[in-house]
């Protein structure tokens, strides 16, 4: 389509709005389903490392029975994930800005197939060690891909609820994960844990199918040249025509491309292509992007050093302390930690663009440091009291436990995500995203792998002791640091940044900006 069909089109749009009727107010409101749909789409690659973190929680009972490997190693078999997964969102970046969002995500999907089938068939633990290092590479391009490629379609009035699905897809994949542990259990040894981890390679061959009927990302191709491709997307991911022609001005003037610059193909200067961007983001960052990095650092590295990944992982090994004993028992319970992480989800989903992020942010992270606080009070009782039931410790650390996952459903999960994707100037989104994304599997990696050594350490109870420290650190940091981004386009975003501590008066002064 070219610009006078776009402008014809806003044209229509305006005069309508002078009518009598409020069908152009009714319908400012709905959100665009195009882009929800492929949004939706997008987000599904999620499900890979919610799946491999619910399924490994459970499987790692039987996998110990089998190989007859010990707790140290189980502890590498859990995090070492998060830690090859780095080497995928480092990579995915580069590849993002070199082949588009979209076959990135395919590419994704194709390389946690080959994981999952090698763990599926895996004969011993070195065997298992690879398929987990293929795996891997395939979890860090799909976390650092969806929440980017959702950003850049989705309309700013549902940018928070779109760019939430990669969550929503991963709590989803978490109890997908626990109800498959579940459902194997009661197979052969030998057989029950090969099946719950092989069978995860069934959605990514449905998604990388799937994802070839999106469009590409509109800011990729404008990066590219490809303004008619852009669009044509942009249109379709609009409100209305007259949003897809600000927004299609916006990326143009965050691309370096003239305002009056409107041929279908045009040459972009080689700066908009990736070059040079880890010096203007790392070596010599302006105010505002250093601002921009360490946000996006810091909410990723307090998303997993609250220690949720260890309750969702070792969640088994916390219900046996609080005096379940029967490992079927302990897989059903585990089913309702679950449960509780992808309804809380939801609503976190429908409420980010209401409340804005920082009022879920702060909530959920005060509700965390509440309900770890309690789990471990309940632990270090349930220790102390080691020949002795008792019945409120017990309940304490059964409903504390669903808490702690339902607080971190509702903020800290999400808004990581959506936060993370939506601050970076365009051109340097991609590999922003990619350094967030291996701080957050970083960090998972080091709590996972540490987490038994540690309880053993300093018991149980103190390990939740210490997490509930770091999320008070944690509410410190996000009140301090993170502006509110709710209602700003993604080329806004700059202009919030550059002060850490002087934050409010330039938001107030782009509000009064806008508002003239």
């Amino acid at each position: 389509m070219d610009d006078q069909k776009l402008s014809d089109n806003v044209n229509e749009v305006s005069s309508k709005a002078q009518m009598p009727d409020n069908s152009a107010a009714a319908k400012k409101h709905k959100r665009n389903k195009y882009a929800m749909a492929i949004s939706i789409l997008a987000s599904m690659t999620s499900v890979l490392l919610g799946y491999d973190t619910g399924v490994m929680s459970g499987a790692t009972l039987y996998i110990k029975k089998d190989l007859k490997i010990s707790d140290v190693q189980i502890e590498i078999l859990v995090g070492t994930i998060n830690i090859y997964s780095l080497l995928g969102s480092a990579m995915a970046g580069r590849t993002s800005d070199w082949i588009g969002r979209r076959y990135t995500i395919v590419f994704a999907s194709a390389i946690f197939f080959v994981g999952a089938i090698l763990m599926g068939f895996a004969t011993n633990y070195a065997f298992l060690m690879v398929g987990r290092f293929v795996a891997g590479i395939g979890v860090g391009y799909a976390l650092m891909i969806a929440p980017v490629y959702a950003a850049e379609v989705a309309p700013t009035s549902s940018r928070g609820f779109l760019t939430s699905f990669p969550e929503v897809f991963i709590n989803f994949g978490v109890l997908l994960g626990f109800v498959s542990n579940y459902a194997f259990a009661g197979l052969p040894l030998k057989l029950g844990w090969r099946l719950m981890l092989g069978i995860g390679a069934v959605p990514s061959i449905f998604l990388a199918i799937g994802v070839l009927a999106m469009p590409e990302s509109p800011r990729w191709l404008v990066l590219q040249g490809r303004l008619g491709d852009a669009k044509k997307v942009l249109l379709r991911t609009s409100n209305s025509p007259e949003e897809a022609q600000l927004r299609f001005a916006d990326i143009k003037g965050a691309a370096g491309l003239p305002e009056n610059c409107n041929d279908d193909f045009v040459t972009v200067p080689t700066h908009s292509h990736g070059e040079d961007v880890w010096k203007d983001l790392i070596l010599h960052p302006t105010p505002p992007v250093l601002h921009i990095l360490v946000a996006a650092i810091g909410i990723h590295l307090f998303q997993q050093a609250s220690g949720v990944d260890a309750v969702l992982m070792y969640s088994p090994r916390i219900y046996a302390k609080a005096g379940i004993k029967n490992d079927s028992d302990k897989l059903l319970a585990t089913i309702a930690v679950g449960a509780s992480k992808t309804l809380f989800i939801l609503v976190a989903t429908f409420l980010v663009d209401r409340v804005g992020r920082r009022v879920l942010l702060l909530t959920s992270c005060g509700g965390m440091m509440a309900s770890l606080m309690g789990l471990a009070v309940g632990l270090t009782i349930i220790d102390h009291y080691k020949d002795q039931t008792i019945i409120w410790a017990v309940a304490l650390c059964i409903i504390t436990t669903l808490s702690s996952v339902a607080f971190f459903s509702i903020g800290m999960g999400p808004i990581a995500w959506v936060y993370s994707s939506e601050i970076f100037p365009l051109r340097l989104r991609a590999q922003g995203c990619s350094i967030g994304v291996a701080v957050n599997r970083f960090t998972s990696g080091v709590v996972l792998m540490t987490f038994i050594s540690l309880y053993k350490a300093i018991t149980i109870g103190g390990a939740f002791f210490l997490f509930s420290g770091i999320t008070t650190v944690a509410w410190v940091f996000f009140y301090t640091l993170l502006p509110e981004t709710q209602g700003r386009t993604l080329e806004e975003m700059e202009a919030l940044f550059g002060s850490f501590f002087k934050w409010r008066s330039t938001s107030k002064e782009l509000d009064k900006r806008n508002e003239a």
